[in-house]
């Protein structure tokens, strides 16, 4: 052990050669700055040798032999680390009657905010029992105000259901006589198909019966009036189409804002209800200053009124539609229905007519096919007097063929040769009299 005041020898405070290099070796650093405390420079002054920072800085000011040392080692000393054995004296902080005055201190700064905070208890206790009050008051107004908002809705609410119930009915009302002047527009496609392929197969009638009858005219009246009544029930059936479509816009409008008013009647009528000690009650912080109103009290009510005004005005302009196609419907049918009658007695008219022509047409027909039976029989006599001769021609044909084979001088033009010749030409002749007069 070492006196007090004496210097301790060190191995790490004595300086280190110099390096070779300017930077030293990896392995040299390394273990320098591992045994070394860091260095601090201290800035107290050595005017007040009572206080602690005396001693480092005494300790730390020695004599400096910086001309006759190298960089290394001059950094060597400046990095040593002064101790407690430095120390020659011991010097005292404080006096007694400092410790005196600071304790009084210390009492009247802890009487003085004892007081203050007494008095800053008592106004708060105040301003507490206040502001409960004041909150009590503003939750039972908003409370009141809640009650308010969910009657108004529920009144609208009321008004909406009741109308759209009136617009759903005449919707359908609607959808039906829409359905029947469709399918009553389908039904004429066959009347005026049928008055059609009967002008087309009066068409095919040949010469003198290609006339323009009574039949024709009253056909192509038909045409034509089936052709207006369809003309006049597509337009119905536009004006059904767009009529459905604006009661269906105007539906759709009273259905949206019923939704929103449920929602807004259950959430409004939640927080009615909602009290200090109710569940699902929590903190949102800044959701005061979040403001995401569309509309006021009057803007929201006149919303609601031109919607149930709007389906009103719809309702009206549906039911008079539906009193126009039903009359349509009736004036249609009976005029296609007097004009169907119109062609059918002319259809009876030419009907008469022309079975009396045919019959005796008949008359006719059947005395020329007596004929007609008389003259054929006359052509099967005639086919078969011509067969019966064929005989009688291959035989001539092969006598002749077999005497152009005779030898040399024998073939002799005689008599026999001249009667053969004869007797073709004779066969041939009477096949081509039997020809021309029977064919």
């Amino acid at each position: 052990m070492e006196r007090v005041g004496c210097t301790l020898t060190a191995t790490y405070a004595h300086p280190r050669p110099a390096p070779t290099n300017f930077l030293p070796a990896i392995s040299t650093m390394a273990s320098s700055y591992r045994d070394r405390f860091p260095h601090s420079n201290l800035t107290h002054s050595l005017s007040l040798p009572w206080r602690p920072s005396t001693y480092y800085k005494v300790s730390s000011s020695t004599p400096s032999v910086a001309p006759y040392c190298t960089r290394s080692q001059r950094v060597s000393e400046n990095t040593m680390l002064p101790f407690v054995s430095n120390r020659t004296t011991f010097f005292t902080r404080y006096t007694p009657d400092d410790w005196y005055r600071s304790n009084l201190t210390n009492y009247q700064e802890s009487k003085t905010s004892r007081h203050n905070s007494e008095k800053l208890r008592v106004d708060t206790s105040r301003l507490i029992q206040d502001k409960y009050q004041q909150t009590r008051k503003t939750q039972a107004d908003t409370t009141q105000n809640l009650g308010e908002r969910v009657n108004d809705i529920g009144f609208w609410k009321s008004e909406i259901i009741h109308e759209l119930d009136e617009m759903i009915g005449e919707t359908n009302a609607l959808t039906d006589v829409k359905k029947r002047l469709e399918r009553a527009l389908m039904e004429t496609e066959a009347p005026l198909q049928v008055a059609r392929e009967c002008l087309f197969h009066r068409e095919k009638r040949m010469g003198i019966d290609l006339v323009h009858d009574e039949v024709e005219t009253q056909l192509l009246t038909e045409v034509d009036t089936i052709l207006c009544c369809q003309e006049r029930m597509k337009l119905h059936l536009d004006k059904a189409i767009a009529q459905l479509a604006a009661d269906r816009a105007s539906q759709h409008e009273l259905e949206k804002d019923l939704s929103d008013k449920q929602t807004a009647y259950r959430i409004d009528d939640k927080c009615h209800h909602l009290r200090n000690t109710s569940d699902g009650v929590g903190s949102f912080r800044g959701v005061e200053r979040v403001d995401a109103t569309v509309s006021v009290p009057e803007s929201w009510a006149k919303f609601t009124d031109d919607n149930i005004l709007r389906s009103q005005s719809e309702r009206a302009a549906s039911a008079k539609l539906r009193d126009d196609i039903e009359n349509l419907l009736v004036v249609t049918a009976n005029e296609m229905w007097n004009q169907f009658n119109k062609v059918n007695l002319s259809f009876t008219n030419r009907i008469a007519e022309t079975a009396d022509a045919k019959n005796k047409i008949q008359t006719h027909l059947a005395k020329t096919l007596q004929e007609i039976f008389q003259t054929e029989m006359t052509i099967e006599s005639i086919k078969k007097a011509i067969k019966d001769k064929t005989a009688f021609l291959k035989v001539a044909q092969t006598r002749l063929d077999e005497r152009t084979r005779r030898p040399n001088i024998e073939l002799c033009r005689d008599m026999a040769q001249l009667r053969n010749q004869s007797q073709l030409v004779f066969i041939e002749h009477s096949s081509c009299i039997y020809t021309a007069g029977g064919i």
